[in-house]
């Protein structure tokens, strides 16, 4: 959507769910990032200037899984306070405002977690980095306790073998195919090794720094982009988590600078908060490395046959191989 055309969208929008009957759109922008089709945009009255986050699904797509943008507001509905997350405001189905689908909730000041030098965060202090890994850790831990039958929208749970075979189709369209060579290997010893049970619940799905939003003196304000949002084994989140913070899974420069807390205490943190061992955390970690080799394949591709324009996938590419390698240590 045109930014001039949103803009056209929300003047009715906002006159209809203000009290004020003749507030100002300003200053419509579309967001930074890659959380596709979403838009900051201020509202002022005579009494307030307000900051709002929209966001819309793409047009003429499918309204189900990533694209399900009421999916991201069950979720957001369903945590408690002891989760800092962004509060919907508005939201809706209703397409005379835009459409399709959307929500709107205020727009935070701070920032995400940059993982390069010069990044805000790098000039905190080890103390304050470390408490914000905890904040974060205890948030996650937080999410997880949260009663699965709240989000029932979200569908039903992902089983463990199925969350290792979807990603088949996207390993046969992968672009460097030869540097995903160890795929069938980790993929037998995931199988071979699925834990017999795991703690099952709502999980965010893509929780790592850059969707974790802070004031930039190191408090969490909200866990953030919740488009992978699902039901089924929470620790799929830590693993997650951990993988990121992993060295050892990395070999490209985009991923090589880390000065926040690493898997290991990340781990640590998140078995203190949960209040139990997690005895097979290192499968997850494993599964983590496997799907993101994959999903880089994937989406460099993508990017290659000019579908989806985002050249960083052509650095991530170099941690295919380390992905997997890491997943195959991990397992063994």
């Amino acid at each position: 959507m045109e930014l001039r055309e949103l803009e056209q969208c929300l003047i009715p929008f906002c006159a209809a769910h203000y009290e004020d009957q003749s507030p100002a759109v300003t200053d419509v922008f579309q967001m930074p990032g890659h959380a596709g089709f979403s838009y900051g945009f201020s509202v002022r009255t005579a009494d307030s200037l307000d900051k709002w986050y929209i966001r819309l699904p793409p047009p003429n797509v499918k309204l189900q899984g990533t694209a399900d943008v009421l999916r991201q507001v069950a979720a957001l509905n369903a945590l408690p306070d002891a989760v800092p997350h962004c509060r919907v405001k508005w939201s809706g189905d209703d397409p005379r405002w835009f459409g399709r689908p959307y929500f709107i909730v205020p727009q935070l000041e701070g920032d995400i977690v940059r993982q390069d030098r010069s990044s805000w965060v790098a000039r905190l202090g080890v103390d304050a980095r470390t408490d914000m890994a905890r904040q974060a850790v205890q948030a996650l831990a937080a999410i997880h306790r949260v009663d699965p039958g709240q989000g029932a929208y979200l569908g039903d749970p992902v089983a463990l073998q199925d969350d290792v075979n979807r990603w088949d189709r996207f390993v046969e369209k992968a672009a460097d195919p030869e540097c995903l060579e160890l795929v069938p290997d980790v993929k037998r010893l995931l199988l071979e090794q699925i834990p017999s049970s795991s703690p099952t619940g709502i999980f965010h799905g893509d929780f790592q720094w850059s969707n974790l939003f802070y004031a930039t003196q190191g408090k969490l304000l909200a866990v953030i982009d919740w488009e992978l949002v699902g039901i089924g084994a929470t620790l799929n989140d830590i693993g997650w988590f951990a993988t990121f913070n992993d060295p050892q899974a990395w070999a490209d420069a985009a991923h090589r600078v880390s000065y926040m807390p690493q898997a290991e205490e990340l781990v640590a943190m998140y078995e203190e908060a949960w209040g139990a061992k997690l005895p097979d955390i290192a499968w997850f970690r494993a599964l983590a490395a496997y799907k993101f080799a994959i999903i880089t394949g994937f989406n460099l591709m993508l990017h290659r046959r000019g579908k989806r324009h985002d050249p960083l996938w052509e650095t991530t590419k170099f941690s295919m191989e380390s992905l997997l390698q890491r997943a195959m240590t991990l397992l063994e």
